[in-house]
């Protein structure tokens, strides 16, 4: 965990872990435009799922490796935000080791492996239900400003005032 977060508890840690989630799946329209799925969430982990479709296919008819790396981006995004700070990507790349084919169900597994200051590492496996991994991810974030909870109340405050 964080600095910042080292006071809490565990129980207290996981419940601000699926609460920014929750916050965060709230506005998240790219991950639900694709018909993502947050499984699971805890302090730096997260595990969504895609079902591949048949839009999702390119002209080899196998999963557009872009979507692939959204899914993977996307729990990545869930695991370095589970702490309730701010966090981008500084830098990420993805290794493509088997296709993802049209109907099946992607999951992807981020884990972090690093945090020290602003900055941290995270590897994400994408893989089928039968396990038979697709593609390796890793990602590198960057805490900015902010809360995740408290921006998104406030962005929302303001959006209803312009309205």
């Amino acid at each position: 965990m964080t600095e910042a977060h080292q006071t809490l508890s565990r129980a207290e840690a996981q419940t601000l872990a699926e609460a920014t989630a929750h916050a965060m799946w709230s506005r998240d329209q790219a991950a639900r435009a694709l018909c993502m799925a947050l499984i699971s969430v805890r302090p730096g982990y997260a595990l969504l799922t895609m079902a591949v479709r048949a839009d999702m296919v390119n002209g080899h008819h196998i999963c557009h490796g872009g979507m692939i790396f959204t899914l993977a981006d996307t729990a990545f995004a869930y695991a370095c935000n589970s702490y309730n700070k701010n966090t981008v990507a500084s830098a990420c790349n993805i290794d493509f080791l088997a296709p993802g084919k049209e109907g099946e169900i992607l999951e992807a597994e981020a884990q972090e492996r690093s945090l020290s200051g602003r900055t941290g590492v995270y590897d994400v496996t994408v893989r089928t239900r039968e396990g038979r991994v697709v593609a390796l991810f890793r990602g590198k974030s960057y805490r900015i400003n902010g809360e995740v909870i408290a921006g998104l109340q406030e962005a929302d405050t303001q959006n209803r005032q312009s309205a």
